[in-house]
């Protein structure tokens, strides 16, 4: 982990954080990136942004066993699966933009095949952002068996899709300004 990192010490409900992001306008891209370390072998959330207007999860980092991540974009899932690797810092930069549906994972530096989903949708701005647990409701609705045991660092979330020079500088330990969450 690069900085600071908040820390998830035990499986629970209410091991979690809450983060703002103060947005004037619906999202049509993103980018989050984020450092996590975890030896758990069972299925947890990382990030979660959800709204009022949304049943479901309008964001979702959340990996399943076998090695799966899924990335949800207004509830529409999307799978891929990295490279195994033993217990160790793992970095990941979730994109997405509406115009194309395109969504990408990338893990430490590298891409995982591109996805499509959602095209030409928009993300709510009323967002409660949770690390660590999968709402099932707004602010809410935890499940203990969904929450992450282990760290979590270096979450920037911004506006528009990265750059694959600026997410290797991200993954580096570079700095430049995210506009959604720092």
């Amino acid at each position: 982990m690069h900085t600071k990192a908040f820390v998830f010490p035990k499986e629970s409900n209410n091991s979690f954080v809450t983060l703002t992001a103060q947005l004037t306008k619906p999202l049509k891209a993103f980018t989050v990136c984020l450092h996590v370390y975890t030896d758990l072998t069972h299925d947890y959330s990382l990030f979660s942004y959800a709204t009022h207007t949304q049943k479901y999860n309008e964001i979702l980092l959340f990996k399943i066993k076998m090695s799966m991540y899924r990335v949800s974009v207004g509830g529409a899932p999307v799978f891929f699966k990295p490279p195994e690797s033993s217990p160790a810092p793992m970095h990941f930069c979730v994109i997405w933009e509406s115009a194309s549906g395109i969504t990408e994972l990338w893990v430490d530096g590298k891409p995982m095949v591109r996805r499509s989903t959602k095209r030409g949708y928009s993300l709510g701005t009323e967002a409660s952002i949770i690390l660590g647990q999968e709402q099932d409701e707004f602010a809410g609705g935890f499940d203990k068996s969904q929450s992450l045991v282990g760290d979590i660092g270096d979450v920037n979330m911004w506006e528009y899709v990265l750059s694959p020079e600026e997410i290797g500088t991200v993954y580096a330990g570079g700095t430049f300004s995210p506009n959604v969450l720092n």
